[in-house]
């Protein structure tokens, strides 16, 4: 068995996709000894912590240069036993992978990471409807599956009209790089670590901050973590400073690695007041991390309610000034243990090794030597 994974960056800049890219390669190959590659984007810093012997499993290319991908891959288009997994929309090598893989009758999965969520569909929505019409439904139709990260991509998968099989497989954790928290600091922390992006919900999160009574937020501070977009972080630092919130609220940059490890042990709460996710890599790590997390019902995280590991709510500052005001009038036993109840979840249910087999199970069905599995709706 040989499996290609495509994908147009695994920059760090890019946020959660690059690190379940290669946390699910790497799990593939922890599992089992088969040929799994990661062809890609040059990058100007790749996640490629995760993977061992990156040098075997990555492929670089150039997308200036790249031309048709048919070219540029005829050393594996004879393979047998081989699946092409393309990750994200509207890109062209993704294009060019289905085009081969329709070509040379291979089995291919799409993974949309997202990018067909309604709101993602709307932001820059006619170019997106002039690239469905061009190419990209007739990729997704063809698939032999599409992967879908939760239920709830799933159905708004569904609901664009596509009919081929739905895998429902998380991104997966690998939990063990992630410290139990055990922050003991007398100023208490709520951290927001994610892209800089409107969708994120930032601008709600300021405001529902600066309503929350002074009683409330006085031994707490805000701790925003990410990059994004120079004009957009420059709004919202300029928020900031209009609200008069700069000694409440601090903005740490971009975090990687052992920065972004150590921010999640020094933090109390985790939040993402977020319009759309479709999983929320974030959040896993979070839970992972023994965070209590709010969030949003734009994200599909019920199971925080279910397993009292912190708050589903809906979009917008009232809730989330509801929500801030509980999770920061607990005392610190009580968020120790919602943390415990996530970090137990995510053992459970979204370590990288139980993701790992899912995966395996499905390349098994698409080359007809496994059953169906039970996730494959």
């Amino acid at each position: 068995m040989k499996i290609i994974h495509v994908v147009s960056s695994i920059d760090e800049s890019t946020g959660g996709p690059a690190r379940s890219i290669t946390t699910a390669v790497q799990g593939l190959l922890d599992l089992i000894e088969i040929d799994v590659q990661i062809f890609t984007g040059k990058s100007k810093k790749p996640v490629t912590e995760l993977l061992k012997h990156s040098d075997r499993v990555l492929n670089f290319f150039n997308l200036e240069f790249l031309g048709k991908f048919e070219n540029f891959s005829q050393s594996f288009v004879q393979t047998d036993h081989l699946i092409l997994h393309g990750h994200g929309m509207w890109d062209l090598p993704i294009h060019q992978m289905s085009l081969l893989a329709r070509k040379h009758k291979i089995p291919y999965i799409l993974t949309s990471h997202g990018m067909l969520e309604p709101w993602a569909l709307a932001h820059k929505g006619f170019k997106k409807k002039l690239a469905l019409l061009a190419y990209q439904a007739k990729d997704l139709n063809f698939a032999n599956c599409i992967q879908a990260t939760s239920e709830m991509e799933a159905e708004n998968i569904r609901k664009l009209g596509f009919k081929n099989p739905i895998a429902i497989i998380p991104n997966g954790i690998r939990v063990s790089e992630y410290p139990v928290n055990s922050v003991n600091n007398e100023t208490r922390r709520v951290l927001f670590l994610s892209r800089i992006h409107q969708v994120k919900g930032l601008e709600f999160l300021i405001e529902a901050w600066l309503r929350l009574p002074f009683d409330i937020r006085r031994n707490w501070k805000l701790e925003i973590a990410g990059n994004g977009e120079d004009l957009y972080v420059k709004q919202i630092r300029q928020l900031i400073s209009n609200m008069n919130l700069e000694n409440e609220v601090s903005f740490l940059g971009p975090l990687f690695d052992d920065k972004k490890l150590e921010a999640y042990s020094n933090a109390d709460v985790f939040v993402l007041p977020t319009f759309s996710e479709n999983f929320g890599m974030v959040v896993a790590e979070a839970m992972a991390s023994g965070l209590p997390v709010i969030t949003t019902k734009g994200t599909p995280w019920e199971e925080l309610e279910t397993m009292n590991a912190g708050w589903w709510i809906d979009i917008g500052v009232d809730p989330l000034v509801v929500a801030l005001s509980d999770a920061m009038a607990q005392s610190k036993e009580t968020l120790s243990n919602m943390g415990q109840n996530g970090r137990k979840l995510i053992e459970e249910k979204y370590s990288v090794e139980i993701v790992s087999q899912q995966m395996f199970a499905l390349y098994e069905w698409l080359l007809q030597k496994g059953p169906k599995p039970n996730f494959v709706i």
